[in-house]
C-alpha cells in the first residue's frame, strides 16, 4: 500500500513538470494525483495487493456504520431511561467472532464498549469469542449481534 501511495504522488510530480508551469500550483498537482489515481486503479493488481484507496473507503465505511450503530443504541437506551417503568432483564451472553489479530478483536471490543447498553465483559484466551453483557438481553440480543456482524464485516474490510 505504502507503494502504490509513493508511486502516486511520483506520477503527480511527473504530471507538474510535464506541464511546464513556472511555479507550483495546487490544482495542477491535484489532477496529477487523480490522474495517478486512474492510473493506479488500472495498474493496482499487478502489485499483488489491493487498491490503497480501497482501505480508506472501508475506514469511512466503519465511521459510518459506527455512527449509525450508536445513534440507534443510544435511542434504544434513552427510550428505557424516559420509560415510566424500566423493565429490563440484564444478561450475559457469548458471541463467537470471525475476527483474528492483534487489532480486528481490540477494535471490535472498543467499538462495543462504547455503544451505549452493552459492554464486554471478558474476551476468551484465543480471542475467538466475547462475553457481553446487555442491558436487555431478551429484546436487544438480536439488534445487538446483527451490530456485531456489521462491525465484524466493516473491520475485515479494513484490515484485510
Amino acid at each position: 500500500m505504502p507503494a502504490q501511495f509513493i508511486i502516486n504522488l511520483s506520477i503527480a510530480f511527473l504530471w507538474m513538470f510535464f506541464q511546464d508551469e513556472d511555479q507550483f500550483y495546487l490544482t495542477t498537482f491535484a489532477t496529477g494525483y487523480i490522474v495517478g489515481i486512474g492510473i493506479l486503479y488500472l495498474m493496482h493488481r499487478f502489485f499483488g495487493k489491493r487498491f490503497y484507496l480501497g482501505r480508506l473507503f472501508a475506514f469511512i465505511k466503519l465511521i459510518l456504520i459506527y455512527l449509525s450503530e450508536i445513534t440507534k443504541s443510544s435511542y434504544q437506551v434513552l427510550k428505557q431511561i424516559l420509560s415510566p417503568k424500566i423493565n429490563v432483564k440484564p444478561g450475559i451472553f457469548k458471541f463467537e467472532t470471525k475476527l483474528r489479530g492483534e487489532w480486528e478483536v481490540p477494535l471490535l471490543a472498543l467499538l462495543l464498549i462504547t455503544t451505549p447498553g452493552s459492554v464486554v465483559v471478558e474476551v476468551t484466551p484465543e480471542g475467538d469469542a466475547f462475553y457481553i453483557h446487555a442491558i436487555d438481553v431478551q429484546e436487544s440480543k438480536e439488534n445487538l449481534i446483527r451490530s456485531l456482524h456489521k462491525f465484524e464485516e466493516a473491520i475485515m474490510g479494513v484490515t484485510r
